[in-house]
C-alpha cells in the first residue's frame, strides 16, 4: 500500500490543474507582454487568475502579484519593505519558529544594520501578544509571523497580532507567511490587518514554481526582480502563464471546499494522534497533542517524537512499507541541522533528532492513517530490538 503523508512538503496536482496547465502550454502559449492576439489571450488568463485569487482573500486584484513561490514571496515582502522603509526605523520583529525563507531574510537584515527581535513561543508554538506588545517600538517598521507553523501545525492568532501591531503604530507593516495556511483555514488580510501575505502553489495541489504575494496598495515596497517591467514594474520577467493558470484553478477548487476538507483532515489528525499516543515512547508535539489546545492546531499537520529511534532511520523504515513522511521541514530535512521550532517549544534534547512529521491533504484516507499508525508501532518495536542489542 502506498501512503503519502508528506503533504506539507508538496501536494499532488489536482487533475483539473493538470488539464488547465497542459491546455495553456498547448494553446495559450503567447507571451502576455506581446501586443498580438496570442499575447492578449495569455494576458486574459493572468487577469482572470488575479480576480480568482483576490476573491479568495477578499482583496483587490491589483494587490496580487505572481511569484515563483513562497520563498520568493517571503524574500520580496521582508527585504524590500524593510529597505524601502528604513528611514522610518531600523527595527523589525519575527519569531523563533519561522520557515528558513523568513529567518534567512532577517539574518540578512541584521547584516545590513537592522535591529531584529525574535519572539519566543510557548510549548505549543504560540506567540505571546504581551511579549509582542513589549517588543514593539516607535521605530518598528515590520513584523513577520507565519500563519501556520510548517513543522508542528500551530495556528498563530493573526487577528490579535494585527490589532496589536496597528494599535502600537498604524504604519508598522505586518507580513504573514501563509504557505501552510492558505486553502486550509480562512484568512482575510483586510480584516486581520495583514499588509503582505505569501502563498505557494504546490502546497494547495497546484504546480511547483509558482506562488503569489498579496501587497496592500498602502504598502511602500520596491521590486526584488528588475527587468522588463512586467506586473506594473513590480516583478519583472516573463510571466509563468501555465503555472499561474494552474495556481488559480487550484485556489478556486481548494478554497471552494475548504470547510469540508478542513473538517475531514481534522478528524484524521485526531485519529492519528490517538493511535500514535498509545505507542510506548511516542510523544505528540504542538497543539494537536491535547484536547484543550486543538482550537489552534492546523488540521493537516502532526509532529511526533519517538524515544530512542533517530528520525532518519524511522523515515526510511516507513518508506520500505510505502509510507512517505518527513523529518521536519522539507527545505531542511536533508541537512544535518536541529529544528529551531522544536528547540523553541522545549522538546527534550534527546528527542530533537527523533522527530517526524505527518501531513495530510484532501486525498488522505482513514485507511491510510490506520495503516501508518500500525506500521509505525511495528517499525518502532523492531528498531528498538536492534538498539537494545
Amino acid at each position: 500500500m502506498e501512503c503519502y503523508l508528506d503533504n506539507s512538503a508538496t501536494t499532488k496536482c489536482l487533475d483539473e490543474v493538470v488539464e488547465v496547465v497542459t491546455d495553456c502550454m498547448r494553446n495559450t502559449y503567447g507571451n502576455p507582454s506581446s501586443m498580438h492576439l496570442k499575447g492578449v489571450e495569455a494576458e486574459n488568463i493572468l487577469r482572470s487568475a488575479k480576480e480568482t485569487i483576490a476573491r479568495t482573500l477578499k482583496v483587490e486584484e491589483k494587490e496580487i502579484f505572481f511569484t515563483s513561490g513562497g520563498t520568493e514571496s517571503d524574500n520580496w515582502a521582508i527585504l524590500q519593505s524593510a529597505r524601502a522603509n528604513r528611514r522610518s526605523g531600523m527595527h523589525v520583529i519575527t519569531t523563533k519558529i519561522e520557515h528558513a525563507a523568513v529567518l534567512s531574510c532577517f539574518k540578512q537584515l541584521e547584516k545590513e544594520g537592522f535591529e531584529v527581535t525574535y519572539l519566543s513561543v510557548d510549548e505549543y508554538g504560540r506567540v505571546s501578544i504581551e511579549e509582542l506588545k513589549e517588543a514593539l517600538k516607535p521605530e518598528t517598521i515590520l513584523v513577520s509571523v507565519m500563519g501556520v507553523n510548517n513543522e508542528i501545525g500551530t495556528v498563530e492568532p493573526l487577528a490579535e497580532i494585527g490589532e496589536c501591531i496597528k494599535a502600537s503604530n498604524p504604519k508598522t507593516l505586518f507580513h504573514v507567511d501563509a504557505v501552510q495556511m492558505y486553502g486550509k483555514l480562512p484568512i482575510y488580510p483586510k480584516r486581520m490587518k495583514i499588509d503582505m501575505l505569501s502563498v505557494s502553489g504546490h502546497k494547495i495541489h497546484g504546480p511547483k514554481g509558482v506562488g503569489f504575494l498579496y501587497i496592500s496598495d498602502k504598502v511602500k515596497i520596491t521590486p526584488l526582480i528588475l527587468g522588463g517591467g512586467q506586473q506594473k514594474g513590480m516583478r519583472s520577467g516573463t510571466d509563468n502563464v501555465p503555472g499561474i493558470a494552474g495556481l488559480s484553478k487550484a485556489a478556486e477548487i481548494i478554497c471552494g471546499s475548504m470547510e469540508e476538507e478542513c473538517a475531514q483532515m481534522s478528524a484524521l489528525r485526531d485519529l492519528l494522534v490517538a493511535k500514535v499516543s498509545a505507542i510506548e515512547g511516542v510523544t505528540v508535539n504542538g497543539p494537536a497533542a491535547k484536547e484543550e489546545t486543538k482550537a489552534f492546531a492546523a488540521p493537516h499537520i502532526v509532529s511526533v517524537s519517538v524515544s530512542g529511534v533517530r528520525a532518519e532511520v524511522l523515515l526510511h523504515a516507513l518508506e520500505e512499507k510505502g509510507i512517505y513522511i518527513s523529518s521536519g521541514s522539507a527545505c531542511a530535512s536533508n541537512k544535518p541541522a536541529v529544528s529551531e521550532t522544536l528547540k523553541a517549544i522545549g522538546v527534550k534534547k534527546e528527542l530533537l533528532d527523533s522527530t517526524i512529521r505527518f501531513s495530510f491533504s484532501r486525498f488522505t484516507t482513514e485507511e491510510e492513517i490506520c495503516y501508518a499508525a500500525s506500521s509505525l508501532a511495528q517499525v518502532i518495536e523492531t528498531l528498538r530490538k536492534y538498539t537494545r542489542r
